[in-house]
């Protein structure tokens, strides 16, 4: 095998391990994200796409190649099977064959497996996105739901609290009342006494009268 399709078979068996890593259910989107939010990533994602296109079309190139060469070997060993000469030759051919249908598969898996990994990088992105949106949106029901019932709470509180001013306004007002009822009541007993009083003056005064009158009729 030569130096280029020995690149990209490790470059094949690389990428099968990292989408393989990348698929392990116990490591969650938002590890990823952390994972992909360290600086050295941060520098590298400048390049990211130029990389991306360059490795696309180098794949491209060597896949071309490679179905190039089988079908100018495929030919061949028609040729030479057609000819059923030199064994030797043949042998060659079916040889090359195998190595350019190697190859073929090497470059055609290795081209879908870079643009199913990048796929799959940028769901997982987006995925960590939506877990982190999710996760702030929960944190702000949680809080939202927890001012509610302190603004319940407080709101009870004041009810009570207006409740029990309305009550001491209600003793207030009603202490007040009997303290007028009370002067009222007073104030009558003061003028039945005043009116009592004369009454016995006035009764007093007839009977001195009325003795004066006997006397005198004597």
């Amino acid at each position: 095998m030569t130096f280029q399709w020995t690149a990209v078979a490790t470059f094949l068996y690389t990428e099968i391990g990292v989408i393989l890593l990348l698929c392990v259910p116990f490591i969650s989107p938002l590890r990823w994200q952390k994972i992909f939010m360290i600086p050295l990533w941060n520098k590298i994602a400048n390049y990211w796409n130029k990389a991306f296109l360059t490795i696309i079309v180098l794949l491209i190139v060597l896949f071309l190649d490679a179905i190039r060469e089988v079908k100018k070997y495929s030919t061949a060993q028609g040729t030479e099977k057609a000819a059923n000469i030199n064994p030797n030759a043949y042998d060659h051919i079916q040889m090359k064959l195998f190595r350019s249908q190697r190859n073929l598969y090497i470059s055609g898996f290795s081209l879908f497996l870079w643009l199913v990994l990048r796929r799959t990088v940028t769901l997982i992105t987006q995925l960590a996105k939506e877990l982190g949106i999710q996760v702030a949106m929960e944190i702000q029901v949680a809080n939202t739901n927890e001012a509610a019932r302190k603004y319940m709470e407080e709101n009870e509180k004041l009810q009570q609290a207006l409740n029990e001013k309305g009550k001491c306004e209600n003793e207030q007002a009603l202490e007040e009342h009997n303290k007028k009822l009370r002067k009222e009541t007073e104030k009558l007993k003061a003028e039945l006494k005043k009116t009592s009083n004369g009454n016995f003056f006035f009764n007093c005064f007839l009977f001195n009268e009325n003795d004066l009158a006997f006397y005198a009729s004597k």
